[in-house]
């Protein structure tokens, strides 16, 4: 096991929460911006806890059965200038 894991496989509840409030605003707590490393630590660390201790719908993007529905939308064509073309 890495060392990134071990640590990751000991974050609790608040932990996760501060994580995940930091990677949604870009902050942390005291107002400083996260760094693009940071940020990317952050998510495979919230990853890693939902993993072990959420169920697959609460994921971070989970996006559900609805996902495969979108295939069957009927998208307008920017291409053409006629409202009634469509892409299928």
């Amino acid at each position: 096991m890495s060392n990134f894991a071990q640590i990751a496989s000991t974050i609790n509840a608040e932990v996760y929460a501060s994580f995940k409030l930091a990677v949604e605003i870009g902050k942390w707590p005291d107002g400083r911006k996260l760094s693009a490393e940071q940020k990317e630590l952050c998510l495979q660390a919230m990853i890693a806890y939902e993993l072990k201790h959420l169920p697959a719908d609460q994921h971070t993007g989970y996006m559900g059965p609805q996902a495969c529905e979108s295939q069957s939308m009927e998208v307008p064509n920017i291409l053409f200038s006629s409202k009634a073309d469509t892409l299928h």
